[in-house]
């Protein structure tokens, strides 16, 4: 479970990205945050797994506070939540195994990651990764030969390699045709079905979000301003949800 208790988050330049937040997530659940650029979308996502701390309040993910954790805590405790980029942050020279094998170097001893020594099972974990996003075809291929939507199943695979309860996604349809990015949704909704994935999408296409979320969050102005089922979600709450009047 992850809770969220009265969190806020204010960066320097005093901008505040949440305001009094106060949630649960429960686990399995495939959440949907939605609103309008610099609602405070992307750092609702990126409090989870510490990409960004909090300023006041309390967050807790499977009971543990997370704004205590230091050094190797901190660092075993996000190799439990899978984060995916618009970006797909992949190394476009090597091979596609060997960019999802890339996610297991920080549980490899030091002399394997210096000689880059991949075992039996890390390539066996690596592949059964790719298959789950139907790109095992395209394993030993250049990732610099993949298109977008490609390139972005292979993200999602490395992330899955890696074994987490948590999937957080910041934007991850983002750049892609609305045929592939549908191609791509489904590849969430599936592990979320399979392998029963905690999965959190910020996600800017309304219509995506309310065919494959099961729970819409919608945020304003650093505010939550709708949280529930997507049958509940009417046009009056979406208008809501992308005013550009602040939050009351």
């Amino acid at each position: 479970m992850i809770k969220f208790e009265h969190v806020s988050k204010t960066y320097p330049n005093g901008v505040k990205g949440l305001q009094d937040i106060n949630l649960e997530i429960e686990d399995g659940e495939f959440v949907g945050i939605i609103g309008m650029s610099g609602a405070g979308k992307s750092t609702f996502i990126r409090t989870i797994n510490r990409l960004n701390n909090i300023t006041e309040g309390k967050l807790t993910v499977d009971g543990v506070e997370i704004s205590n954790l230091k050094g190797k805590a901190l660092r075993r405790f996000r190799r439990k939540i899978g984060m995916i980029f618009q970006s797909y942050n992949l190394v476009p020279r090597i091979t596609v195994i060997r960019n999802v094998m890339s996610s297991l170097v920080p549980d490899m001893s030091l002399w394997r990651v210096i000689l880059g020594l991949f075992s039996k099972d890390d390539k066996i974990r690596a592949l059964k990764a790719l298959d789950r996003v139907s790109m095992l075809d395209k394993a030993f291929v250049r990732t610099d030969q993949l298109s977008g939507g490609q390139q972005q199943r292979v993200s999602l695979a490395r992330t899955l390699a890696q074994n987490p309860s948590v999937l957080l996604a910041d934007e991850p349809v983002a750049a892609l045709d609305p045929v592939t990015a549908h191609e791509v949704m489904d590849d969430f909704k599936r592990i979320n079905d399979e392998l029963g994935q905690t999965v959190l999408i910020n996600i800017h296409h309304v219509d995506l979000a309310l065919d494959y979320a099961k729970r819409i969050i919608g945020i304003r102005a650093g505010r939550v301003v709708y949280d529930g089922p997507v049958s509940g979600v009417t046009q009056e709450i979406l208008d809501n949800i992308y005013s550009k009047n602040e939050a009351e």
